[in-house]
């Protein structure tokens, strides 16, 4: 205390206030100036981080709810402009507050975002207390999404809009009212729907909704074409391919007639129509002709069979015993009826009767070689191909039947 008492006199009265600070500095401790820094530090620290915090930016929502695909869009024209941006905990879509609206006119005009459509995922989030019509409301938002959704799968189809008016039940059957559906489609540029996939989205919208009849879905185009009530009325007449086709066959008959006539007439001095008409009708037809018999040198054969059947009628003799029950004796030529008196050298001549007959060793018996009756038979069957002549018909669609030209042109000029 006493060396404090004296530095303290010591020290000038009217020195300066940094010397005195920094002496004040220097009778600290080494523990208590570490916790000086430290303070002074973390005060620093506030000051900055207060300044930083007054200085970020009001954020506002700009969108909500976006679709994958919007979404990173989105954020890729808003990066490329340097527009700072980030997310709620929400997912919602952030920027600052004072440019919230110039950011939406700017994406507006780029068709952005394109569709931003919810779901059933839409029921996920309800809170405890919500009222049955809230519910009710959140279901049909939920429908019309989810139905939207599946109708921008077809390939033609760039975004849809789905809008279903759902009564409320009543009780009495006679105040019953049916629901009824709109559906908004916004088509690619250059593609169209036939007449088989807008009844697909009639017919998908109607199984989806309860007791929701085919009549009352009605399907519109971008351009405010009513595509449920072509489809109804072209039952019996044309679809818009057909209808399409028409149109392009008149357009290509007026053209050649005016450039026939330009050169002449002058290009403001006539005026060209043409109306035609064409058979969209299927026909097919099958024809099947024969030709008469033709000769058999002309004609084909398919198959040809030939049967030739020989026969030897033998009848049994010869005398009963021994002879008759010994095998016959080999021999390299057949046994003919030799001549009478005449024998092989070393063997007893034999004696034959007129009756082809031979006697040997005192029994006579039939010559075994004797020329039996012979039968043949002979069969042939030729098969010729048939002349015969197929023709398959079928009708092209779109034949011209008839074509109306009407020409007028002014002879004032």
């Amino acid at each position: 205390m006493v060396a404090t008492t004296e530095t303290t006199a010591g020290t000038a009265p009217g020195g300066n206030p940094a010397e005195r600070l920094r002496a004040a500095f220097n009778r600290l401790t080494e523990q208590q100036k570490m916790l000086f820094l430290v303070g002074l530090a973390a005060i620093i620290a506030v000051i900055v981080g207060s300044i930083l915090w007054s200085r970020q930016p009001d954020w506002k929502v700009l969108f909500s709810n976006l679709t994958e695909k919007d979404g990173g869009t989105i954020v890729a024209n808003l990066e490329a402009q340097n527009i700072p941006h980030r997310f709620s905990d929400s997912g919602a879509l952030l920027v600052p507050a004072e440019r919230v609206h110039e950011v939406r006119l700017k994406l507006a005009s780029q068709g952005l975002p394109r569709g931003g459509l919810v779901g059933f995922e839409l029921m996920e989030n309800q809170k405890f207390g919500t009222s049955q019509f809230a519910e009710q409301v959140n279901y049909q938002r939920g429908l019309e999404g989810e139905l939207s959704r599946t109708i921008q799968s077809i390939g033609a189809v760039q975004s849809a809009r789905v809008h279903l008016a759902i009564p409320k039940p009543s009780v009495f059957v006679r105040d019953e009212q049916k629901p009824t559906a709109s559906v908004l489609l916004n088509l690619y540029p250059g593609r169209n729907l036939d007449g088989g996939q807008i009844a697909g989205i009639t017919h998908l919208i109607s199984s989806s909704v309860p007791n929701l009849p085919l009549s009352n879905v009605n399907v519109i185009d971008q351009n405010g074409n009513l595509l449920s009530q072509l489809k109804s009325a072209n039952n019996s007449g044309l679809d818009p391919v057909q209808l399409k086709y028409v149109r392009e066959i008149e357009d290509v008959i007026i053209q050649r007639i005016e450039n026939i006539l330009k050169p002449v007439l002058g290009a403001e001095n006539f005026k060209v129509q043409v109306a035609a008409d064409l058979d969209f009708s299927q026909s097919e037809q099958t024809a099947e002709t024969f030709r008469p018999n033709s000769t058999p040198e002309s004609s084909v054969i398919r198959s040809q069979q030939n049967n030739e059947t020989a026969s030897v009628n033998q009848t049994v003799g010869g005398v009963p015993g021994a002879l008759t029950n010994q095998p016959p004796v080999p021999a390299t030529a057949p046994l003919t009826q030799p001549d009478t008196g005449t024998a092989p050298p070393g063997q007893p001549a034999r004696r034959t009767d007129p009756n082809g007959r031979i006697e040997v060793g005192g029994i006579s018996a039939p010559l075994a070689n004797a020329a039996p009756p012979l039968s043949t038979s002979k069969n042939s069957v030729i098969n010729y191909e048939v002349d015969k002549t197929i023709r398959y018909t079928k009708q092209a669609l779109g034949e011209i039947r008839r074509l109306s030209a009407a020409v007028v042109v002014n002879h004032r000029k």
